[in-house]
C-alpha cells in the first residue's frame, strides 16, 4: 500500500533569522563558516506546516514539543553525557521551551549553534584522548584499583574540563585494556586507538551545514514518531531511511547506537542472514572490502558506514562484528565475510516441510510452512502473467500438497518475517477465514478504511499455530492478528514487533520529508503499533525487547483501539489455554533447548545491570574468565542433554570462516519448531477429549 500527499509544494517565502549565544569564549572558530541557506530555511518551514497538516497525530508545535525536541537534540549529540559540560547545558536551557517559536519562524540558528559547541567539546576530547596515547599505552598503570561508569545516560553533567579530562582518561584506558584482554598486543592497540581518534577527527573536520541541518530537522521530525524522517538530498537519493538503513548488498537494516552501528533484522534469505554468523544487535566495528585492511568504524556516521557495506554485486565485504551474544563489557570479536548480491525473490519464498512427532503413543505428522517475507511479483502481477509469484499463491500450493500428504495440522512459521506487502497479508489470510475484514487503516482525518476478503469460504480449515517472534513485522502482524481475532490459529512465540504505522514520502525544495499518515488497527480494534501482537503461548525471547522492537525507538505512537467490525464471536482455544501452557511449562522445563536459552537470557540481564567496570587488570581479567566460564558451563549443560561432547572452551570463530551453506535443519531438530507443533497437538487432543463427552 502506497500513500501520496498533495505533490504541491508549499512555496513559503521569509527572512534568515539571526541569533547568537555567549558564554563561549572561542565563538570566532573554524566552524563559523557552517551556517543554514535559505534552501534549507525554507524546507524547515515547508516541513513545520507539512506536519501540521498531514500528520496522523496532528500533535501541537508548543512549549511541550519544545522540550522532547530539545532533550532528543542533546541526546543525539552527546548520549553518554562525556562532551558537554553543566556549562555548556545551563546555557542551552535557556532555550529549552523555545524551539516551537524558532522552527515556525524559520530561524535555526540555535540548533546550528549547539551543534557547532559540540564539535568545538568532540575536537578536545579527541586531542585529549590522542595527548594520552601518545604517552604510550605501556605507560598505563593497570595494577591502580578505578572504576569506569560505562552507563551514563542519567550520570550528572561533568563540571568542568579537569572532570571531563579524568573521564576520557579513564575511556582510553578502558579501550585499551578492552582490546588487551581480546588478545591483542600493546603495539597494535596504539596503533589501532590512534588510528580510530585520527579518522575521527578527520571526519569532523569534514562537517558539512547540511550534516547540522539534517540532524537538527530529524530530531524536530522525530519528536512525532521514530518513523518521520528528514532525508537530505544525499540520502533521499541513495537511501530508504528509517530509524536505519535498508541495505542493498548484504541483507541487513541497520540504526546508530551511540559510538557504534547495530544491526536491527535481517532480511530473511539475505547475504547476512545465509552466513549464520550474524544476528540482531550485533554491533559492526570495522568493515573491509574484500582482503584490504579493516577500516575501523567507530565513532563513523551511519551513512559513511553504510556506503563502506554497500558495494558491486558478487563482491567480498568483510565485517568485524561484537556480538549481541557477548557479554555487556566483553569487545571480542569476530571477522564475518559476506558476498553482496541481491536478494532474489525464490529464495524468499515460502517452503513447506514436514515435522514428525510421537505423542501420546501415536506417530504425527505436522505440516510446516515457512513465510520468509510477504512477497509480491508486482511487474508479472500488472503484466497479466498468470504464473506471477505471491506469498498466497504459493502458501495455497503447499497447502495442497500437504493435505495430500495427510498431515494432522499446520503450522506457519512467521519467525524473522519483517512484512511486505500489504495486499498478501489480507489475501492469506482468506485462505484461512470464511470471509470478512482482515485489517483497518485509519487515516489522519479519523476516515478508516476496512479491507476484506470477499471470497466466500475458506481454502483450509484444518488445526492451525502460528509462530512468532520479535523480527516478524509489519504484514506479519497484521496476518498473526486477524487468524487471533477470528480465533483461527494458537499464536505462539513471543512478542512481535509492533510497527504499526503507515508512511508516505513528500518530496520537499530541499530533499524530502517521510511521515506517518496512517495507523493499522486489527479487526477487533486493537492496533498493532507498539504493543504488536501477543502470542497466547510466549516463548522466552533470544532478543531483548528492550534493544530491538517499536517500544524501544523514542517517542513511538501508542497503541491504542477503535470500533471493532467484527463481532466476538467464542473462543475454541481460551478454555483450553491454561492447560496447554501447563503442558508446556512442564516440557519445556526438562527441554535443553528452552532450558538453555532462559538460563543464558538471565546471565544477560544480571549483566547489563552492571553499570561499572573496573579498569584493574587483574580484577576485569577475573571477571571476564568467571563469566566465560559461566557461558560455557550453560553451553556444555545443554550439549551434555543432547548427547553432544562437551566443550573445554568457547568457540571463537575463524577469523577467515566461509559463510554457511544453505540450511538443512530438519524441523524436528528446532526446539521452538518442534514445541509448537506438540501444543497443536495437545489442543487437538483436549477439544476431541471434551468433544466426546
Amino acid at each position: 500500500m502506497k500513500h501520496f500527499l498533495p505533490s504541491t509544494a508549499l512555496a513559503l517565502m521569509i527572512g534568515l533569522g539571526s541569533l547568537t549565544l555567549g558564554g563561549n569564549a572561542a565563538a570566532a572558530n573554524k566552524w563559523d563558516t557552517l551556517q543554514p541557506d535559505r534552501d534549507e530555511v525554507v524546507a524547515s518551514l515547508n516541513i513545520v506546516e507539512l506536519l501540521k497538516r498531514h500528520h496522523y497525530s496532528k500533535p501541537p508545535l508548543d512549549d511541550a514539543r519544545s522540550v522532547i525536541i530539545y532533550d532528543s537534540y542533546i541526546k543525539l549529540l552527546d548520549p553518554s553525557r562525556s562532551y558537554f559540560t553543566a556549562a555548556d547545558i545551563a546555557e542551552f536551557d535557556k532555550w529549552k521551551t523555545q524551539f516551537d517559536d524558532f522552527l515556525k519562524s524559520g530561524n535555526l540558528d540555535p540548533g546550528f549553534t549547539i551543534y557547532k559547541r559540540y564539535l568545538d567539546r568532540v575536537k578536545q576530547r579527541l586531542d585529549y584522548a590522542l595527548g594520552e596515547l601518545n604517552k604510550g599505552v605501556d605507560k598505563i598503570d593497570f595494577t591502580v584499583k578505578e572504576d569506569l561508569l560505562v552507563e551514563r545516560k542519567d550520570a550528572p553533567w561533568m563540571k568542568n574540563q579537569a572532570e571531563l579530562d579524568d573521564l576520557w582518561r579513564k575511556r582510553v584506558k578502558d579501550e585499551v585494556l578492552r582490546q588487551k584482554i581480546s588478545g591483542k598486543d600493546l603495539k597494535q592497540i596504539q596503533d589501532t586507538l590512534t588510528k580510530r581518534y585520527k579518522n575521527q577527527l578527520s571526519r569532523l573536520n569534514q562537517t558539512r551545514a547540511e550534516d547540522i541541518f539534517q540532524a537538527y530537522i530529524n530530531t524536530f521530525a522525530q519528536s512525532y514518531d521514530p518513523h518521520t524522517n528528514y532525508l537530505s538530498p544525499d540520502n533521499a537519493e541513495n537511501f530508504d531511511i528509517n530509524m536505519s538503513l535498508s541495505l542493498e548488498g548484504i541483507g541487513a537494516v541497520l540504526q546508530s547506537d551511540n559510538d557504534q552501528v547495530k544491526i536491527v533484522r535481517l532480511v530473511p534469505a539475505g547475504p547476512a542472514a545465509k552466513t549464520k554468523q550474524v544476528a540482531p544487535a550485533d554491533k559492526i566495528i570495522g568493515v573491509a572490502q574484500g582482503n584490504k585492511e579493516m577500516v575501523d568504524v567507530v565513532g563513523w556516521r551511519l551513512d559513511e558506514v553504510v556506503k563502506l557495506i554497500r558495494g558491486p554485486k558478487g563482491s567480498v565485504v568483510r565485517l568485524e562484528v561484537i556480538p549481541a551474544s557477548n557479554a555487556p563489557n566483553d569487545q571480542t570479536s569476530k571477522i564475518v565475510s559476506i558476498t553482496r548480491e541481491a536478494v532474489k525473490l525464490e529464495e524468499q519464498a515460502a517452503k513447506k516441510s514436514v515435522l514428525k512427532l510421537k505423542q501420546d503413543g501415536r506417530d504425527y505428522k505436522l505440516g510446516i510452512i515457512e513465510i520468509p517475507a510477504f512477497y509480491l511479483d508486482f511487474k508479472a502481477y500488472r503484466a497479466g502473467d498468470p504464473d506471477y509469484k505471491s506469498t498466497t499463491r504459493d502458501v495455497k500450493k503447499l497447502l495442497t500438497e500437504l493435505q495430500k500428504e495427510k498431515v494432522d495440522g499446520v503450522v506457519i512459521d512467521l519467525r524473522n518475517n519483517g512484512g511486505g506487502s500489504l495486499q498478501e497479508a489480507t489475501e492469506l489470510t482468506s485462505l484461512f477465514i470464511e470471509k470478512g475484514p482482515t485489517v483497518l487503516v485509519r487515516n489522519a482525518d479519523g476516515r478508516v478504511d476496512v479491507l476484506e476478503d470477499e471470497n466466500p469460504g475458506a481454502f483450509y480449515k484444518g488445526p492451525l499455530a502460528l509462530l512468532v517472534n520479535r523480527l516478524s513485522a509489519s504484514a506479519s502482524e497484521i496476518f498473526a492478528g486477524a487468524m487471533q481475532d477470528y480465533h483461527r490459529a494458537l499464536i505462539i512465540g513471543g512478542q512481535t514487533f509492533g510497527k504499526g504505522t503507515v508512511q508516505t514520502i513528500q518530496p520537499l525544495n530541499h530533499g524530502e520529508l517521510k511521515l506517518t499518515l496512517a495507523k493499522f488497527y486489527r479487526v477487533s480494534g486493537q492496533s498493532t503499533q507498539h504493543q504488536g501482537v501477543l502470542p497466547d503461548i510466549a516463548y522466552p525471547s533470544i532478543i531483548d525487547t528492550k534493544e530491538i522492537g517499536e517500544s524501544a525507538l523514542p517517542e513511538a505512537m501508542p497503541w491504542d483501539t477503535i470500533r471493532p467490525v467484527v463481532k466476538p464471536a467464542s473462543d475454541p482455544f481460551k478454555p483450553f489455554l491454561a492447560q496447554l501452557k501447563a503442558q508446556h511449562d512442564a516440557r519445556s522445563d526438562k527441554d535443553a533447548e528452552f532450558v538453555y536459552i532462559r538460563d543464558r537470557l538471565a546471565l544477560t540481564q544480571k549483566l547489563m545491570n552492571e553499570k561499572t567496570v573496573s579498569l584493574n587488570e587483574q580484577e576485569r581479567r577475573a571477571r571476564h574468565d568467571q563469566i566465560e566460564a559461566k557461558q560455557l558451563a550453560l553451553e556444555n549443560i545443554r550439549r551434555k542433554a543432547k548427547g553432544e561432547e562437551p566443550l573445554k572452551e568457547l568457540k571463537k570463530e575463524d577469523e577467515d570462516a566461509l559463510p554457511a551453506e544453505p540450511d538443512d535443519t530438519k524441523p524436528e531438530d528446532d526446539a521452538y519448531l518442534s514445541e509448537t507443533g506438540r501444543i497443536l497437538l495437545d489442543y487437538l487432543s483436549l477439544s476431541t477429549s471434551v468433544a466426546k463427552h
